[in-house]
């Protein structure tokens, strides 16, 4: 089943640097689990792209006008995905959309098998009865610095608070901020800015009413990335792991690091989680990841008004 999807009656759009444009709406019915396939047609050269660069899934690149091809002829596989952001789907006045999953490439899913939909987030959304997670995972990302998209706390307002329907916020930050720093020389983020940060993030979320959970900080001791794994960035792990656990600053925690660290090896990944670099996680290690969500946070309580998720522009989100 084909659709055309327009803005404001036309096929062609023009999206200004650092912009977001919003589809007209698709007639087009959407069940769970269902794959949707988006054609876009770039009109001339493009040098540069919003996009995500390790989505875990394939993307097909080829020349000349062939949207709505079955096949595409010339293609290039490209595991990436271009400035599509997001579908905003339609749905019942009291169906919630109960969390957003928001942090790097522990939701991403990088690690996991490719085009399988084996991320932490599409096994949490396996366990839960009702409602869905969201996944604004971005892989490289920071909570405190601009790299690899805007830092967790600039882009939080955009990817968490603005999603229609969203109750809960899952939050998994820190190994970019420990780790990539040292692939430059640099030093780590100290413990003391990530408590400062994380405590930020959480009164921010807070204020708005939603319910936040954040997770311990992944092990990552193993990294075979030169410069990710020092001493320093390690112990503010530890340290910022304790506080979380402890502090009561988040509604509620979900213990990654314990579900996923070597025992015997507490800061590394266990060998059979290990997705072969010894910082981010298989199909296996992504399930346990899953499994130290404890669903019975992301409850609703009973006489709490769902917001509704329908809106009136619901579409294909572009940037």
């Amino acid at each position: 089943m084909e659709h055309e999807v327009l803005f404001g009656g036309a096929g062609e759009v023009t999206i200004p640097p650092g912009g977001e444009v919003v589809s007209d709406p698709v007639n087009l019915t959407i069940e769970a689990g269902v794959a949707i396939v988006l054609d876009l047609c770039l009109r001339g050269e493009t040098e540069l792209a919003t996009f995500s660069h390790q989505p875990m899934e394939t993307a097909y690149v080829a020349s000349g006008d062939q949207a709505g091809a079955h096949v595409l002829s010339g293609a290039e596989q490209v595991p990436a995905r271009f400035y599509v952001s997001g579908l905003d789907v339609p749905a019942p006045e009291r169906t919630a959309v109960i969390a957003v999953a928001f942090g790097d490439s522990w939701f991403e899913g990088v690690g996991t098998t490719m085009g399988a939909n084996r991320r932490s987030v599409d096994v949490l959304n396996a366990r839960l009865e009702h409602g869905w997670v969201v996944n604004q995972g971005i892989a490289g990302n920071r909570l405190l610095t601009d790299e690899v998209g805007g830092h967790g706390l600039s882009r939080l307002e955009r990817d968490v608070l603005s999603v229609p329907g969203a109750t809960h916020v899952l939050v998994h930050f820190g190994v970019n901020d420990l780790g990539l720093p040292g692939m430059a020389g640099l030093p780590p983020a100290t413990a003391e800015d990530l408590i400062a940060g994380f405590s930020v993030l959480a009164r921010r979320i807070r204020d708005r009413g939603l319910t936040s959970l954040a997770a311990t900080i992944g092990p990552f001791a193993g990294a075979i990335y030169p410069g990710i794994t020092t001493p320093a960035g390690l112990d503010a792990r530890r340290r910022v792991n304790g506080w979380i656990r402890t502090s009561g600053v988040f509604d509620a925690v979900f213990d990654v690091a314990h579900a996923v660290q070597d025992p015997e090896n507490p800061d590394f990944i266990r060998p059979e989680f290990d997705s072969g670099d010894g910082m981010h996680l298989n199909d296996a290690g992504a399930r346990a990841m899953a499994e130290a969500v404890d669903v019975a946070t992301l409850s609703l309580p009973q006489d709490l008004a769902i917001a509704k998720v329908t809106e009136p522009d619901a579409g294909v989100r572009c940037r």
